[in-house]
């Protein structure tokens, strides 16, 4: 059984403090049985282009209801050729060789629906970094949809047995240290994060390996950091 347990929705190329949940925790949910926020970072991020500028590159989806679930995502026609068009004004060269061709070939290769395609990049990004790859999609619970926001989260790590729930320090007035507590789950924040807000592949293309791995794992004493 996994002892702690982080959740959060599968975003595209974010920023590294997402990667501190991989590192501080022992299973990590993919949340995606939650409606799409259409102005979140699932389906976009921010990257610099050729010429300095911070830009959004964002997915090429198809058209949905607006109640639709993350899980419920698909792209649009031609979405592969949509999405080469789209790349080409940023700064995808790099100097780092074969360490990041797997990152590389996994941004290109749209294919299948949006989670699976967002769910192969994180997972070439962790591999990069040596992080465990331990998750499962939240879909795959069957949770019932009279289950919302924090008891929501709550019966997601009853159910899968673990004792502690740990969260980015940007969620700590989401949750209820009390509710938790009654639950005998411990309610964990990673510490605050000072470094660049900007698309992890920027960085992954542009910086040292090692230098970004420190970055992450000094999160790790949110192992031993609970309210």
């Amino acid at each position: 059984m996994p002892s702690t347990i982080a959740i959060m929705q599968p975003y595209f190329i974010p920023y590294l403090g997402y990667f501190r949940l991989f590192a501080a925790s022992d299973l990590f949910v993919i949340y995606d049985c939650v409606q799409f926020p259409r102005r979140g970072w699932v389906h976009r991020n921010r990257l610099f282009d050729a010429t300095g500028t911070l830009r959004w590159l964002t997915l090429p989806l198809g058209s949905m209801p607006r109640e639709a679930l993350i899980q419920e995502l698909r792209f649009g026609p031609n979405a592969a050729e949509a999405f080469r068009d789209r790349l080409r004004p940023f700064r995808l060269d790099h100097r780092h060789g074969r360490a990041v061709e797997p990152i590389m070939q996994a941004l290109h290769n749209i294919e299948g629906h949006p989670v699976g395609y967002i769910e192969r990049l994180l997972h070439e990004v962790v591999n990069y970094f040596g992080l465990r790859w331990h998750t499962l999609r939240s879909s795959s619970l069957a949770i019932p949809p009279s289950y919302r926001g924090q008891d929501r989260i709550l019966e997601i790590v009853k159910r899968l047995g673990g004792r502690r729930y740990i969260n980015a320090p940007g969620g700590r007035e989401l949750y209820e240290p009390q509710r938790f507590a009654a639950a005998g789950i411990e309610l964990a924040f990673l510490p605050d994060y000072s470094g660049a807000d900007t698309s992890i592949l920027g960085r992954i293309l542009h910086e040292d390996r090692d230098d970004l791995m420190r970055e992450i794992i000094d999160c790790e004493g949110a192992r031993q950091a609970s309210i």
